[in-house]
């Protein structure tokens, strides 16, 4: 078997945390490639036994990966997909961060997850994802995101008005600091910080939520995600904010942007005995009566 491992390079990474990881997959000699500059802050610490490699970008990764192994919170598993893209490496995210929907399973679990992927006593996922097309080259050509898409205004620029259509079809034009549109796995995102619904990862579904908008009846939507959703951005200021999931581009007004459903699929590997509904009730603690 082989496996990538990635995990972003902050100072506040602990070697030891790791060590346990690294005991497991040298035990059942796993071949390891590791993210170099994640593995420059850890070597003095661990010692692999195995057959060890370095990557530095997604160029590298290819069929010959079993899993890629995310080490670090959603963000840090959203900066895999990029690596990925449409390469269909499972990923398997081990939660180093908070709340983690999508790195959901706990470093406490280290072991069991090493075990499983060796047993193939596991289940994937397939989730969908959404893809960015412009008028002009933006995100390096990487136009696809696992959360969601953005636009937002500019931190001292007034509120835009974004006017929005489905299949070419007006929908409704939001007067509000921007609007995201979140696939089923980002409604647990910042869709949600908007007060946008949670949605179920197989729904086939788009939510189309607006930030801070000025209109009191302007509400999240759902719409299938056949539909090509595009927008007109008006405002004050020539330029906004574009995101996809944790990148952003400043873009002038002028910029045409559509939105579909992409055309590949993230693999996201969980343990038999999780599913979504229980990663609901343990990070929102639905169930629980906080009155006790």
């Amino acid at each position: 078997m082989k496996v990538a491992i990635y995990s972003r390079v902050t100072e506040d990474i602990q070697p030891n945390d790791f060590l346990q990881l690294f005991e497991e997959l040298s035990a059942h000699e796993i071949e390891v490639a590791v993210y170099e500059p994640f593995f420059n802050c850890i070597k003095n610490c661990i010692e692999y036994q195995g057959k060890l490699s370095l990557f530095n970008s997604g160029e590298e990764l290819n069929s010959s990966f079993d899993f890629m192994i995310s080490l670090g919170g959603d963000g840090t598993l959203l900066d895999t997909v990029i690596l990925i893209g449409n390469k269909n490496i499972p990923v398997l995210g081990i939660n180093f961060g908070r709340l983690g929907f999508l790195a959901s399973i706990g470093r406490q679990e280290l072991k069991s997850a090493v075990s499983a992927l060796v047993n193939r006593t596991i289940v994937i996922d397939k989730r969908s994802m959404l893809h960015l097309d412009s008028n002009v080259p933006v995100f390096n050509n990487m136009q696809f995101a696992l959360n969601e898409f953005a636009i937002h205004k500019t931190d001292i620029s007034p509120m835009i008005k974004v006017h929005t259509y489905l299949n070419g079809e007006f929908l409704n034009t939001y007067w509000a600091d921007g609007v995201i549109v979140s696939t089923p796995t980002g409604s647990t995102g910042y869709s949600l910080s908007c007060n946008g619904p949670i949605v179920f990862p197989d729904s086939g579904s788009f939510v189309i939520t607006p930030i801070a908008p000025h209109n009191l009846n302007l509400r999240p939507i759902i719409v299938p995600d056949t539909h090509v959703i595009s927008f007109e951005v008006e405002g004050r200021a020539d330029n906004f904010i574009c995101t996809l999931d944790s990148r952003k581009e400043m873009v002038g007004k002028g910029i045409q942007l559509a939105v579909r459903k992409e055309s590949f699929y993230l693999s996201l590997v969980r343990l038999n005995e999780g599913n979504f509904l229980q990663t609901l009730r343990t990070k929102l603690n639905w169930g629980l009566d906080t009155r006790n």
